[in-house]
C-alpha cells in the first residue's frame, strides 16, 4: 500500500439513526464497492462488547453496542470519500466540529478495538533487516545493533547487540528501537 495513504488513513465517527448502525454499515460496504472506494474507505465497525445474562440460572452471552447511533470508519479523508459516506442511507453525518469530521486519537482507536476483542492494529515497520538501530529503551539503552530478524505478528524484532566484544541477540518491541 502507497505510505502517502497508510499515514493519511485515520478513524472517524459517523453518527446515524438508532438502531440503524449494522444497516448503515452494510450500505456503506455496498456502496464502497460498487463505487471502487476501497483505496480510500477500508474497514467500517459498529463497536460491539459481550453481555453476560443470567436468565433462569442459565449464562447466556449477548451482544450489545457500546456506542449505539454511532459506527467507525477507517477512511483517508477526501471530498469524494466524505460525500460517499454523507450520503449513505442512515447516517447523519460525521462527529465533530462544525462541517470538518475530527479524527479519533489513535490510542482511543486502539482501546476500542482492544476492548472489542479485534486484532490491534500493529504498528507500522520503519526498519529492514540488516538495518543499524539504538536501542532508545530498556537494559539495552544506548546500545547500537543491528536488525537480524523482524517478526511482525508480535511487534518485535532481534538485534544483535555488541556486548563484551561478541555479539548478543536481543528481542526488542518495535517501540524499544530507533534509527541511527
Amino acid at each position: 500500500m502507497d505510505s502517502s495513504i497508510e499515514n493519511n488513513k485515520k478513524w472517524y465517527v459517523i453518527h446515524t439513526y438508532s438502531g440503524y448502525e449494522n444497516k448503515v454499515k452494510a450500505n456503506l460496504e455496498k456502496r464502497v464497492e460498487s463505487m471502487n472506494m476501497g483505496d480510500k474507505i477500508f474497514r467500517i465497525l459498529v463497536p460491539m462488547e459481550d453481555e453476560v445474562e443470567i436468565k433462569d440460572g442459565k449464562k447466556k452471552i449477548s451482544k450489545r453496542k457500546v456506542f449505539p447511533g454511532y459506527v467507525l470508519v477507517e477512511m483517508v479523508m477526501t471530498d469524494d470519500s466524505w460525500y460517499l459516506v454523507r450520503n449513505t442511507s442512515g447516517v447523519t453525518g460525521f462527529v465533530g466540529s462544525g462541517t470538518k469530521p475530527i479524527p479519533l486519537h489513535e490510542s482511543e482507536v486502539r482501546h476500542i478495538l482492544k476492548q472489542m476483542g479485534v486484532e490491534e492494529a500493529r504498528p507500522k515497520l520503519a526498519f529492514n533487516l540488516g538495518q543499524n538501530v539504538r536501542v532508545a529503551s530498556g537494559p539495552f539503552e544506548n546500545f547500537i545493533g543491528t536488525i537480524e530478524e523482524i517478526h511482525p505478528e508480535k511487534g518485535k524484532v532481534k538485534v544483535l547487540v555488541s556486548m563484551f566484544g561478541r555479539e548478543t541477540p536481543v528481542e526488542l518491541e518495535y517501540a524499544q528501537i530507533e534509527t541511527v
